[in-house]
Order: structure tokens, then C-alpha cells, then sequence
């Protein structure tokens, strides 16, 4: 497959960069700083340089031969406010030019979602990260929103609770119940069921909780 990868320099990119080599696709990528990237890239990737904030760099990296699109960029403290609400607005509106349907999303493990099982833990998560990590949680919702408004696209993705560093077990469940609030996922495992996504319709319209 042709895949365009945003946020490919984060621990979950370079873990979704890595096994889509490994599955032999070819993945373009759009970084702001290239040396932040692994060195001596097989021919397979294509690298963009710029800011994926702005519309017009993101639909340069997504042509009509592009099958799908990885999103795995993350929020940090000094990100710009709604820094992943905004470079989804501009990846939709290149997909819709392109005609390309596939987008695989990494959101926030505190966004609530309709499928999901609510009951004290998940409202307690979910309002813990509104007040301890308000421009993450707030960003991750108003992305959400947005893909829930665009069912044009055929998006789907992962609500991770907690990330870290740790095998690539290939073993990991997806669904809707929140089995423990401390529940993780590894990265790879992260970027594994990302992957499994990009031509699965099971999740499509849909964001499951990945965990252990």
C-alpha cells in the first residue's frame, strides 16, 4: 500500500513507520525537522519537509495514488492549541480532493465515544484528563467531533489509555469496556492495531479502546 504517516518522529510513529516497512509499504512522511527521523531510510519512504498545521503542505503529501493515511501526532506542552483537531481538518479535506477513503487515527484515551460502556471509572478518566491534561483531552475531543461529522471518509481508530515503551506481543484486545483505568497498551501493540485497520472494515466509523 501507499500510506502518508503524520507524526512519524513520536514514539508511535516511528513504531507504525518501522512495521509498515517491515509489511513492505511504501509510506511518505511529513516532518518539520528531517534529522529527527532514523537515518538511512530504505527507498520505500518519501520524505516531505513542513507543517502539517498548514493545508496546503498536508495536500501535498496526499496524492490519488495514496491507498491511506496514518495520524499518530501528539500533543505536547507547548503544542499549539487544537494542534490535532486542525491537521485532521486539513487531511480531510486532501483525502476528499484525492479521493481516498482509509484514514487510521490514534485519539485520546479520556474521549468518551457513543459505543462506549459508561459508568464511574470512565467518567472518572474522562474528567481527571479535563482537568489534569486540558489541551490534550480537549484536542482529542474536538477531533473526534470532527471525524464523527465526516463519515464520507472511512476513518477508524485507537483510544489508547496509557502508552509505553515494551514488546511487540501482537496480543491485545479492542473494544469499548475499559477493563481498569490504568489499563496500557505498548507502543508497537499501539502501531500494530493501527496497521491491522488499514484494509479491515471492522472499526470503520468506529474507535475502540486498545489495551491489555
Amino acid at each position: 500500500m501507499n500510506l502518508v504517516l503524520f507524526g512519524s518522529t513520536g514514539a508511535l510513529g516511528r513504531e507504525c513507520l518501522r512495521q509498515a516497512l517491515e509489511a513492505n509499504h511504501n509510506v511518505t512522511v511529513l516532518v518539520r525537522k528531517a534529522s529527527k527521523l532514523p537515518e538511512n531510510l530504505p527507498a520505500q519512504v518519501s520524505v516531505k519537509v513542513g507543517d502539517a498545521t498548514d493545508a496546503a503542505t498536508v495536500a501535498a503529501c496526499i496524492d490519488s495514488d495514496t491507498d491511506a493515511v496514518l495520524f499518530t501526532v501528539g500533543v505536547v506542552k507547548h503544542s499549539p492549541d487544537y494542534l490535532c483537531t486542525t491537521v485532521t481538518k486539513n487531511i480531510l479535506t486532501a483525502m476528499r480532493k484525492r479521493g481516498v477513503r482509509r484514514l487510521v487515527w490514534c485519539g485520546g484515551g479520556s474521549t468518551l465515544v457513543k459505543e462506549d460502556t459508561t459508568g464511574f471509572g470512565e467518567k472518572f478518566v474522562s474528567g481527571f484528563s479535563s482537568y489534569f491534561m486540558k489541551k490534550k483531552h480537549l484536542d482529542k475531543e474536538a477531533q473526534y467531533a470532527l471525524l464523527d461529522k465526516n463519515r464520507d471518509i472511512d476513518w477508524c481508530g485507537v483510544r489508547p489509555l496509557q502508552m509505553k515503551k515494551g514488546d511487540h506481543k501482537k496480543q491485545y484486545r479492542l473494544g469499548f469496556d475499559r477493563f481498569s483505568g490504568m489499563s496500557s497498551i505498548s507502543f508497537a501493540d499501539c502501531a500494530d492495531a493501527m496497521l491491522s485497520m488499514l484494509e479491515n472494515d471492522t472499526w470503520v466509523g468506529k474507535a475502540p479502546i486498545v489495551q491489555y
